[in-house]
């Protein structure tokens, strides 16, 4: 599964809108949703507030596993 894709799912599986995750990463709702479609690469910087946010790896943000481990602590 790619990034977009995957980052798709896990906005769905909360149930949130696309708005909600903009205003998270402080960007506007249609560069998010440009995300989304694979349109706009998305800033390695804005996967790790994601991954932080769902409490998922980077690896699995990225396709690398299919495993949602929580991103881990410091």
């Amino acid at each position: 599964m790619k990034y977009n894709e995957r980052i798709r799912e896990l906005r769905e599986d909360k149930s949130l809108t696309q708005q909600r995750i903009a205003d998270l990463l402080h960007i506007g709702q249609r560069t998010y949703a440009d995300y989304e479609s694979g349109k706009t690469r998305i800033p390695v910087d804005s996967l790790l507030i994601l991954a932080r946010f769902y409490n998922v790896s980077m690896d699995y943000i990225a396709g690398a596993s299919n495993q949602k481990k929580p991103y881990p602590a410091d």
